[in-house]
């Protein structure tokens, strides 16, 4: 079919696997939860006479909703003296746009083995922080990323479906 190997199913599926985290990863940098009252209903949806009300969460995404990590592990960060101001101010701000861009590469087949390489990079960087802070279950969540990677990185030479061909 189409002239498809096992070796370019394999690749495909790990490109895709690593595109879809990778986009989806920094989509959530961009979510909240909002909690907001309404009005109880009752059975006919009518709202109920005595006025009372719920609360209701939502899930809702904006710009003005960024958050690189979360607000306890910044907090961790920011108390690493390997871990200067000066450093992981610009990678916070850029840590959510770049995890949308490598994610719409490799989606897309976009300079796939520059995207990949890159995307192991900051997997690296992530690591190295969370190492600094002691999170060894997400350390090793982040290894089991990279070990996907560099086997997406050996796959790579049976590209197909890819804007790109590098």
């Amino acid at each position: 079919m189409f002239g498809l190997t096992g070796g370019n199913l394999a690749f495909l599926s790990l490109r895709l696997w690593l595109g879809a985290r990778t986009l989806l990863t920094g989509i959530e940098k961009y979510s909240a939860t909002i909690t907001t009252q309404e009005p109880l209903l009752d059975a006919t949806g009518a709202p109920d006479p005595s006025g009372a009300m719920v609360e209701i969460e939502k899930k809702v995404y904006g710009f003005s909703h960024y958050h690189p990590v979360p607000e306890s592990l910044q907090t961790k960060l920011g108390a690493e003296p390997l871990l200067p101001e000066f450093l992981t101010r610009p990678f916070y701000f850029l840590l959510g746009p770049a995890l949308i861009l490598l994610g719409i590469a490799l989606l897309l087949g976009i300079t796939t083995r520059l995207s990949l390489f890159a995307t192991g990079l900051l997997y690296t960087m992530l690591t190295a922080g969370l190492i600094l802070i002691g999170q060894d279950q997400g350390v090793a969540w982040l290894g089991i990323h990279i070990a996907l990677v560099a086997m997406a990185l050996l796959l790579a030479d049976h590209t197909r479906f890819a804007l790109t061909r590098s």
